[in-house]
């Protein structure tokens, strides 16, 4: 295909749902403290009943758009209007092309990162490392025991969030003006689904670390105790999304992006430390 596409040619690159086939996943559940999670939660997202964190790292060998790729994610458990889901504070990927799908397409705040996620009998291990650090570095032992009673009716809860199987994602979708100080558009929350259909699963008990890095602050969501570890095969489905919700560009939370959008320019920040800065603050 050329620069200049047909609309057959785009209509054969739509897809209804991206498709993930027999893919690898290493999960896990811990709680942190419930203040950094009503700091870190932006309005109108409010806290679950628990702290809960979790994050994944995935291998997927075969998918429905023709891109392969390792991922992982954090997550923090939270509720909209009466419905508890995940809203996800980072998602490195090893692809430019699921990068760029994810997040203008649902808002997933991905960026390219080295990842690695390897099995040796009953061992797991995975890392994420981005800038020479490895701010996340998971080990499992899938013993069938877990760290925590009650892990297992946590991550069944994870999984049954609306169905059987079906993972609630929140988003919030933007984009820095091109001319300083705000957003493009108002800040859009994104609500979408993803189906698992696990053809095996294995628990265990997990180590997760989580070293500081400037630029991926996955530390900030401060280990207070591990509930466990799962280790999938699975195939999975990402339905569409929808906006659920836009957040006022003048809102106190916004206003205070804008403000430190504005300082991070003037003192010259304008590569991804800039960026990160003006993300953190709304």
């Amino acid at each position: 295909m050329g620069f200049v596409k047909t609309y057959e040619e785009i209509a054969q690159m739509q897809r209804e749902t991206g498709e993930f086939y027999e893919a690898q996943m290493l999960a896990v559940v811990w709680e942190t403290k419930p203040e950094i999670v009503r700091r870190l939660l932006p309005p109108p997202l409010e806290p679950a009943e628990r702290p809960l964190a979790f994050g994944f790292i995935a291998d997927y060998p075969r998918t429905n758009f023709g891109v392969t790729y390792l991922e992982a994610a954090l997550f923090l458990q939270a509720r909209f209007k009466g419905e508890t889901g995940a809203y996800c504070l980072s998602m490195p990927v090893t692809n430019d092309m699921a990068m760029a799908g994810g997040r203008e397409v649902y808002g997933y705040p991905k960026k390219i990162a080295k990842i690695e996620l390897n099995r040796e009998g009953s061992d797991v291990e995975g890392w994420v490392e981005r800038h020479g650090v490895r701010f996340l570095d998971v080990r499992a032992k899938l013993s069938g025991k877990f760290n925590m009673e009650g892990a297992q009716d946590v991550f069944s809860q994870i999984l049954s969030q609306n169905g059987d199987g079906v993972v609630v994602a929140f988003n919030f979708k933007h984009f820095p003006a091109p001319e300083g100080g705000a957003f493009d558009y108002s800040p859009r929350l994104i609500r979408e689904e993803v189906e698992f259909r696990p053809y095996l699963i294995e628990g265990g008990e997990a180590e997760i670390i989580l070293n500081h890095s400037e630029y991926d602050p996955w530390d900030e969501v401060e280990v207070v105790k591990t509930l466990g570890a799962i280790y999938t095969h699975s195939n999975n489905i990402m339905r569409r999304g929808a906006v659920v919700a836009e957040v006022d560009p003048v809102s106190d939370s916004a206003t205070r992006h804008s403000e430190v959008s504005e300082r991070a320019q003037r003192q010259g920040f304008y590569g991804e430390r800039g960026i990160e800065q003006c993300r953190r603050g709304y």
